[in-house]
């Protein structure tokens, strides 16, 4: 079956692969600014700042739900049990920055992250989500350095774009149930030597909540909506 685009999100989504979202309200998801730049630390202390955008008439989430256990050996809390697409997302971010490579494989990484996507291929942009991990290369140079991070939301908002897109069109949202979410917040990392830094963060998602079911991950778009 053909994949199918998120351009449809209302924000100019146009990932490598396509993947085509018949609901048309998920187009204008921008890009991701700075989206693997905490996994790249070299022993320097970081506190950059993410660019503030413009507020949302929306409500933001006020808290992040907690994660499940991690299934079976996986390091990587597994996604938790709530329909809400705010919330999800704000613990989708938390997931997607935070790492330990002291004791986790690359792959064991991807394949806790993987737990978190929707099971509905013809939305699912795997290839999105998995490049928010670093390469081979990178990951062993992150273990030889003992690096780890958590992380913390500070808001979840959905963009203006996808607002917009979503009062054009009401109903399209009853096809697929995928809705466009930024949530903000800040990454602690930490390495060897006691070396460490701080850094705002910004993404934003696509994630599925159809009634009567948890929400899923769906995408990391190429770029942070406002």
């Amino acid at each position: 079956m053909r994949k199918r685009s998120l351009d449809a999100l209302g924000i100019g989504w146009q990932p490598p692969r396509r993947v085509v979202i018949a609901a048309g309200v998920l187009a204008a998801l921008l890009a991701l600014a700075g989206a693997a730049a905490w996994w790249t630390g070299r022993g320097q202390s970081a506190d950059a700042s993410a660019p503030r955008t413009g507020s949302s008439a929306s409500p933001a989430s006020t808290s992040a739900p907690v994660p499940k256990t991690p299934p079976g050996g996986s390091k990587v809390a597994g996604p938790p049990p709530i329909a809400d697409p705010l919330a999800f997302a704000r613990a989708s971010a938390v997931m997607l920055w935070t790492f330990d490579a002291r004791n986790t494989s690359r792959d064991d990484q991807l394949a806790g992250m993987h737990t978190w996507m929707t099971g509905e291929t013809a939305y699912a942009d795997w290839d999105s989500v998995q490049a928010q991990i670093p390469d081979p290369l990178l990951w062993s140079r992150l273990k030889d350095n003992a690096q780890h991070a958590s992380a913390t939301t500070s808001e979840a908002h959905f963009p203006s774009a996808f607002k917009q897109a979503l009062a054009e069109n009401p109903q399209a949202i009853t096809e697929a149930y995928i809705y466009a979410v930024t949530v903000r917040g800040k990454t602690q990392l930490a390495w060897n030597g006691g070396g460490g830094g701080a850094e705002d963060r910004q993404i934003t998602l696509a994630v599925q909540c159809r009634p009567g079911k948890d929400c899923r991950l769906v995408a990391v778009a190429p770029r942070v909506a406002p």
